[in-house]
């Protein structure tokens, strides 16, 4: 049992992490707004707003560069808090630090079945997106559970993470071989190869808000139980913890979660993997501070990740999914060699 002043100790961690997490949410909204390919100004930032969704016309540049900005900002605040929920989701049911939906495979099964789907069955709609990005998705983290359970000692976090690798690299494979003869598909869809949210339309946006909302939910009622998984199955189950049914509960949580980010912003990597394990280090193991942190925190990466990818990239862009890689592979490399293999 935790002493009061340790507890105390993590109240207060975690309340100023809250309110970290919040300004840098704003910050980085804000940020989306003023900066892109023209910089635009607090006054025309006031009047992009006011006039968006208002059916007004906007008087200058400036404020119609903010109105166009809004969509993909929501978007990015919404995709990164769903990826960064999926990531702590999966590192708490496998206990793995370096488990995410991207290293796991989930992400690539999504891609990988909505790009199928486009060449070859011709579908076109968000729902047929959404459907098939939720039946690659969890095929995926199946077919990556079976293969990491194979062998003595069933499934442990580092096997998972090897099937995870090796599951990834292989989609990814299929990913291109698909793509690649057929130059319309490719042309429509490239942006699956690295995720990004350029493309947000609200109308997506309204599809897969609903299933985000109850797998969120989901998520964060789950949050003490798997804080008891922590201990391992058998001190759960004394805990009165249904270990079985609060793993698959939460592994369909956060399925959903990856999946209907991946059917509208591609296989965006990373995101699952440094916000929880950096909001662990800064709040401790308790997974009912840890997601809604995570949420925050990785809202505020991906808004910031998109806003210095275009900025970077003007007067194009480069997309969000190649700054979060580019952030996240030393992170990865950095939890590796501070774990040591510690399960092998």
């Amino acid at each position: 049992m935790s002493s009061a002043p340790a507890r105390v100790r993590r109240s207060v961690r975690t309340t100023w992490g809250v309110i970290g997490g919040v300004v840098l949410v704003a910050a980085g909204v804000a940020a989306s707004l003023a900066f892109g390919s023209r910089v635009v100004s607090l006054p025309e930032i006031a009047e992009g707003l006011r006039t968006f969704g208002t059916g007004a016309t906007a008087d200058d540049i400036g404020a119609i560069a903010v109105a166009e900005r809004i969509p993909r900002t929501v978007l990015s605040v919404i995709a990164g808090a769903a990826l960064a929920l999926s990531g702590g989701v999966m590192q708490a049911i496998t206990r793995n630090p370096i488990a995410d939906p991207g290293i796991l495979g989930v992400n690539m099964g999504a891609a990988l079945f909505v790009v199928c789907g486009i060449a070859f069955l011709g579908v076109t709609s968000v729902f047929s997106y959404l459907g098939l990005a939720l039946a690659g998705g969890a095929l995926a983290a199946l077919v990556v559970y079976l293969v990491g359970s194979v062998g003595a000692g069933g499934a442990t976090p580092i096997k998972l993470a090897l099937a995870g690798a090796a599951v990834t690299a292989a989609l990814s494979s299929l990913v291109s071989a698909v793509l690649l003869p057929r130059a319309a598909a490719m042309n429509e869809f490239r942006f699956w190869q690295v995720g990004g949210t350029g493309g947000a339309e609200w109308s997506s946006m309204a599809i897969i808000a609903p299933l985000l909302a109850v797998a969120a939910i989901v998520v964060f009622c789950l949050g003490s139980s798997m804080n008891s998984l922590a201990l391992g199955d058998d001190v759960a189950r004394g805990l009165g913890v249904h270990v079985g049914r609060t793993r698959a509960l939460a592994a369909a949580a956060g399925v959903v979660l990856c999946a209907a980010v991946t059917a509208v912003a591609g296989p965006i990597a990373f995101v699952g993997l440094m916000v929880p394990h950096a909001v662990r280090l800064a709040v401790g193991p308790d997974q009912r501070a840890i997601l809604p942190l995570s949420a925050l925190g990785g809202a505020a990466l991906l808004t910031i990740a998109d806003t210095i990818g275009r900025v970077i990239g003007s007067p194009g862009e480069v997309e969000a999914g190649i700054i979060t890689a580019f952030v996240g592979a030393p992170v990865l490399v950095a939890i590796a060699r501070r774990t040591r293999m510690r399960a092998l």
